[in-house]
């Protein structure tokens, strides 16, 4: 029964560090970075995804409750929030300009 409880707190702490990095990553790029043009590169969302997991993975490794699989999906999270950032600075932006 504890380990039950323990899995569903891990889930839902990896449920909220995935949405937490989507919406932050995407909401800073496209305010803060809007006008950065090495932000609009394919690469972009990978580097951030790269980057957000290895800032993650300490702070998981001291947490008893979550694991390595917390630090990977907000990786992805970041990553995914990071080219939809990018999608609504097209979106912001006319293309004659």
């Amino acid at each position: 029964m504890i380990e039950l409880m323990t899995g569903m707190i891990g889930m839902a702490a990896a449920a909220g560090a995935a949405g937490f990095g989507y919406m932050r990553s995407k909401s800073f790029v496209a305010h803060r970075l809007r006008y950065v043009d090495a932000v609009r590169s394919p690469a972009a969302p990978i580097v951030a995804g790269i980057a957000a997991t290895a800032i993650a993975a300490p702070i998981v490794w001291v947490l008893p409750i979550v694991g390595a699989g917390t630090a990977i999906v907000f990786g992805i999270a970041t990553g995914v929030g990071t080219r939809a950032g990018v999608k609504r600075i097209r979106g912001l932006i006319s293309p004659g300009f």
